[in-house]
């Protein structure tokens, strides 16, 4: 079992973050309120950011120790990172963009075959040969998150990735994440502000406020379930 080991502290004007965690292979939850330092994380696990000190590992794979001088760049972590906006290129086709993070050691055939089979997955195999603008919003999604999936990661990032989808939507598509992670067997880190979603994709859950971790366990650590175990009810 590879874990994801994250030891980081970085300071930005006011605000300071300082977290260890660990992530096994499947879903770990981030769940805090805005400006508690999630999306922050993320990105040092990805490479977009760099702490002021500290070390990130995937097992024994070392990515960043700053004390050894070693950072590993973003190109070479294979990490999927899922972003709220989808940033999907537009003349590509569902096809083309879902194929780009594959890399080129495969012939195109086989990419587009993978592509095609990731596309279906999503329930967006008919839109494979179209572009981004003849797709609907939840569309799009789809596509991104078939994009993500495409390059075999070795860690998922996905930054409240369904935030703007309905329910019954949002619902769907955590299945098939769920899925595809089992399979996949790597650390995902997911990040959401509602308690329902994560009580649904979480199989763990790490609470962040202010920059510091609060709290590591099951869904029953979130908030609002806490609270109605307590029989204080759903919390304002």
């Amino acid at each position: 079992m590879t874990v994801l080991d994250v030891d980081v502290a970085l300071r930005t004007g006011a605000f300071t973050l300082e977290v260890r965690l660990s992530a096994t292979p499947g879903v770990t939850v981030l769940f805090g309120p805005s400006g508690a330092g999630k999306s922050t994380v993320l990105a040092l696990v990805s490479g977009l950011a760099r702490p002021d000190r500290g070390r990130i590992a995937l097992g024994d794979d070392v990515w960043l120790d700053r004390a050894a001088g070693v950072e590993r760049p973003v190109h070479l972590r294979k990490v999927a990172y899922v972003f709220q906006s989808l940033a999907l290129f537009p003349h590509l086709t569902a096809v083309e963009n879902t194929a780009y993070g594959m890399g080129r050691e495969a012939p195109r055939e086989a990419r587009a075959a993978r592509a095609r089979e990731l596309l279906a997955r999503f329930h967006v195999g008919h839109l494979a040969d179209r572009r981004p603008d003849t797709f609907s919003g939840g569309e799009a999604q789809r596509v991104a998150l078939a994009r993500a999936f495409a390059m075999a990661p070795r860690v998922v990032l996905m930054d409240e990735p369904f935030s703007a989808l309905d329910h019954g939507l949002r619902r769907e598509l955590l299945g098939v994440v769920t899925e595809i992670v089992k399979d996949l067997g790597v650390p995902t880190l997911f990040i959401t502000h509602h308690v329902g979603e994560a009580e649904t994709i979480a199989e763990r859950v790490v609470l962040l406020e202010k920059g510091r971790v609060t709290g590591v366990g099951g869904a029953d650590i979130l908030p609002e379930r806490r609270a109605t175990a307590d029989g204080g009810g759903r919390p304002p």
